[in-house]
């Protein structure tokens, strides 16, 4: 007990603070994309081409956050002066067109779930996942809120064994054919009403997969999704902000 406590003092509180204190992320870290309006022509296209995802229109200057994989390369070849990756890690919406995103104002997320979600499981909110064919890369950033420094059950939100006590199932993966029956079945078992959070570009729209016919086209061809948290794969501080914003 004595060295329990010795530790204790020696260690300090490691949990993060957010969201009462903001948290800044290394320059290197690619979060939510400022984009530019009145781009010419030749550099837009230049970046539409290049883009692994195909997430940029050439035409309008638009950008898929649902498709894109956070690489890099459209800032890198437009110098800045297109797209600019900040460190802004409170990426999702609740809305799939929510995610063509140009150079407009960021939709709130707490607003629609004021609406819809907050009455319901404001207190309360039990986790099922279900990695639909993952790398693990999303999973594994899911799997680090439970740590202490992130410790997302001091929310209120906890990941369960088992659909039957869920709220609410996580998806991460491009849902390939053979886990499509597998995760209709999990989110059979949850009991009404509950909630589908689609986590990664994978989950979005295929991700790196998308065109191939072992893989949906977004979860949402399959399922209602009500929360999408775009990345490749996304923060975990991402993932907490969308939890505690649009549930809590």
């Amino acid at each position: 007990m004595l060295n329990i406590i010795k530790n204790r003092l020696e260690q300090g509180h490691r949990t993060t603070k957010y969201p009462k204190e903001k948290i800044e992320l290394p320059p290197r870290y690619r979060g939510r994309p400022r984009i530019q309006k009145d781009v010419p022509n030749d550099l837009l296209n230049a970046c539409s081409q290049a883009c692994p995802q195909q997430a940029i229109d050439g035409q309008s200057g638009s950008m898929d956050l649902g498709k894109c994989v956070f690489c890099g390369t459209c800032e890198r070849i437009s110098k800045g002066e297109f797209i600019t990756f900040t460190q802004d890690f409170e990426l999702a919406v609740s809305q799939k067109k929510q995610l063509l995103r140009s150079d407009e104002p960021w939709p709130v997320l707490a607003d629609h779930a004021k609406k819809h979600f907050k009455k319901l499981f404001g207190r309360s909110l039990q986790l099922r996942q279900v990695s639909a064919a993952g790398c693990n890369a999303c999973e594994a950033d899911l799997n680090v809120l439970a740590t202490p420094f992130f410790d997302l059950a001091r929310f209120g939100i906890n990941f369960v064994a088992s659909p039957r006590h869920a709220d609410a199932i996580v998806v991460t993966g491009p849902i390939s054919r053979n886990m499509q029956t597998a995760l209709l079945k999990t989110y059979e078992a949850v009991p009404a009403p509950k909630a589908v959070i689609a986590v990664g570009s994978c989950a979005l729209s295929g991700g790196p997969f998308r065109g191939s016919p072992e893989v949906a086209e977004g979860l949402d061809t399959i399922l209602p999704v009500d929360l999408f948290i775009p990345g490749c794969p996304p923060h975990p501080l991402t993932n907490l902000h969308a939890l505690i914003t649009y549930f809590k």
